[in-house]
């Protein structure tokens, strides 16, 4: 009966979803306040019933309901408890009912704290949230039904990929998708802002936190995944330019780039038509990254369908909700692109530059994403990889950081330009130093790592230059939240480019005992042993690692056998230092009872996934900066009011 409850709360909440939307509709377009007044209920239990059916598919996964197929195909029995629950959602029809549990819940939380926007605009956010929501429902219940039944079911499951059955994997789709998700929430306010032609800084007020929430989620899920393919894919990278990985990435883009903006609209009542395009923009980047990963048009361990007809659902859905947004944004741009102006040297201005460079990049990721695909559609196979992306986003993201440290140095509406440069002297001067020193001390490199490290050095600098002068105590803060993404970036910069330009790697076929060397690691193999896991059993090799005289450690690489699905995967096994990574990954033995070995040593690593980490925690002071300084300025208003009031009653 679990499935059953599971499938009935699917089509209520689809039932309400279609309510909402409807009474939506009639209170935006006659004004009516009591039919407003029920769309909030509705979209509260909407959420409640799409959790529901999400509980319900959790529970058949952990008790290896062998009646439902979905379990079948994606589960076993012998599998460890958190490999099944992970397992609702490592599949084409669980991950969608995810998105959609997580879609009704971010509805049910705006309908339940929103109230800053106007009521009329708050109700058209709820019904285009709604909108969204009923295309999701109607993709799950007509062509992929998490709940179906097997008439004869087999006694066992055929288990889970075993490169998903990973703790990371257990929480890198969640917070992917509640950053997809948070997209759409701004996506709703805008259309629903562009419906009641209600754009500006109270709806940007209003819009900032689900922005940044969604760009926070973003974030800790591409850093998750980017160290996920790392450490459990056995190939020593962290990014591949992978559709998928793009798929994440192209999002990401589009909303930093929204993120400032709605902050400008909201502070300084300018970029009303880019804020509300980026909205648009944004969703539409997280919507085509679901088409990819769904449409089965793409071959990867992320990309669960293998049915185009689902992909061609999602396009149809796409062009809806897309095309129904421009469309409307075609129609308001008259009343929404008025605002304040500003002079090109300015913070606006730096922000404005810094748009159009991620919009460059997206364009960029964009095309090297879909352009095999689209020549595959004409008969020719061919592949983008990593050359073409560095080098076309490469330089554009020099410039970028270049711009994005003098921004936060500039004057808001005019500045000048002398004045910024005397403002910008000690990160040029970070620059210039970090520049001579690589020149001097590190060896030959390409023009774009020194480059990298150099900027990264002055972008450091020019990240907490905004808190020289201040009073730290009473600096609010959001800026400090701005401070430490921007200084993440820099850290993750620097990262992402050492290893780039000093990783060393070696492969060897070692016998026991037979030394080899990587970077300044010497490593010896000093046996190989079987090993029995909860489902599956190893080789485990045991490698002697030792750095000039320091005591000598012990790494174990194992390669895994599951026996269902059959598969063999490599874990490799890591050693951190201050400095960087050790990397070892145990191969294949062949006839000469010799072992392969792939070995890297990966110097300052480990900086891009914790710049990633300062970066979502530069996030999370922001939404709490602004949550205080907004509950601030209510209890000011509040105490005003009172005090006007007592003047009035006591004619003091």
């Amino acid at each position: 009966m679990i499935a059953e409850t599971g499938l009935i709360a699917l089509w209520l909440a689809a039932t309400l979803a279609l309510m909402q939307l409807a009474l939506a509709a009639l209170a935006v377009h006659r004004g009516d306040d009591t039919l407003a007044a029920a769309v909030r209920p509705v979209a509260i239990v909407q959420g409640a019933l799409a959790l529901l059916a999400m509980a319900a598919l959790i529970r058949v996964f952990l008790t290896s309901d062998m009646s439902v197929a979905l379990v079948v195909a994606n589960s076993h029995s012998a599998k460890p408890w958190l490999y099944k629950f992970a397992g609702a959602w490592g599949n084409h029809e669980g991950s969608m009912l995810l998105w959609v549990t997580i879609l009704g819940l971010a509805g049910a939380a705006v309908a339940a704290l929103e109230r800053r926007l106007a009521e009329r605009t708050l109700t058209a956010t709820l019904g285009a949230q709604a909108a969204i929501a009923l295309g999701f429902y109607a993709f799950l219940l007509f062509a992929s039904n998490p709940f179906a039944r097997l008439f004869d079911p087999p006694a066992d499951g055929q288990g889970l990929n075993p490169l998903l059955q990973d703790p990371g994997l257990a929480f890198h789709p969640p917070t992917l998708y509640a950053g997809y998700v948070g997209l759409s929430v701004a996506f709703s306010f805008a259309v629903g802002a562009m419906i009641t032609r209600d754009v500006g800084p109270v709806f940007a007020r209003a819009m900032r936190p689900w922005v940044l929430g969604a760009w926070i989620f973003l974030t800790l899920g591409i850093t998750a995944g980017s160290y996920w393919a790392y450490y459990e894919l056995g190939w020593g990278g962290w990014w591949f330019w992978d559709p998928v990985e793009n798929a994440s990435l192209m999002p990401w883009l589009a909303a930093t780039a929204l993120l400032h903006c709605v902050s400008v609209l909201a502070t300084r009542d300018g970029l009303r038509a880019w804020t509300v395009m980026l909205a648009v923009v944004a969703f539409s980047m997280s919507m085509l990254g679901t088409f990819l990963v769904r449409s089965g048009i793409l071959t990867s361990v992320h990309a669960f369908a293998v049915d185009p007809s689902r992909g061609t659902f999602i396009l149809i859905l796409l062009a809806l909700y897309i095309g129904g947004a421009l469309a409307l944004f075609a129609t308001r741009i008259g009343s929404v692109r008025a605002g304040t102006t500003f002079d090109p040297v300015s913070r606006e201005g730096a922000l404005v530059a810094n748009n159009l460079l991620l919009s460059v990049i997206l364009g960029v990721v964009l095309i090297g994403t879909f352009y095999p695909i689209v020549a595959a559609s004409f008969g020719t196979q061919l592949s983008v990889g990593p050359p073409f992306f560095e080098k076309a986003a490469g330089p554009i993201a020099l410039v970028l950081f270049a711009i994005m440290a003098a921004g936060p140095l500039l004057r808001w509406r005019r500045d000048d330009a002398r004045a910024l440069l005397k403002r910008m002297a000690l990160p040029i001067a970070a620059t210039a130093l970090a520049a001579v020193s690589l020149i001097a001390l590190a060896g030959p490199m390409t023009i774009l790592a020194l480059l990298g490290l150099a900027l990264a050095a002055g972008l450091a600098v020019a990240s907490v230059a905004p808190l020289f002068g201040r009073n730290l105590l009473r600096t609010p803060l959001f800026v400090y939240g701005m401070v430490v993404a921007h200084l993440g970036i820099a850290v993750s910069l620097a990262g992402m480019t050492a290893s780039n330009a000093f990783t060393r790697e070696t492969l060897v076929a070692a016998t026991i005992g037979e030394p080899a060397r990587v970077g300044p690691w010497r490593v010896v193999l000093r046996g190989i042993r079987p090993v029995i896991g909860d489902n599956w059993t190893a080789l485990e090799g045991r490698l002697e690692v030792q750095r000039g005289e320091a005591p000598a450690l012990l790494l174990k690489p194992q390669s895994r056998f599951f026996a269902n699905p059959p598969t063999t995967t490599n874990e490799s096994a890591i050693l951190t230092a201050p400095d960087g990574q050790l990397y070892t990954v145990l191969g294949q033995s062949d006839a000469r009872g010799r072992w392969q070995l792939r070995l890297w040593w990966k110097p300052w690593v480990t900086l891009i996934w914790f710049g990633g980490a300062l970066i979502a925690f530069g996030g999370l002071l922001s939404i709490a900066g602004h949550a205080l300084r907004d509950r601030r300025q209510k209890r000011r208003a509040i105490e005003a009011e009172r005090a006007a009031a007592y003047r009035e009653a006591w004619g003091a």
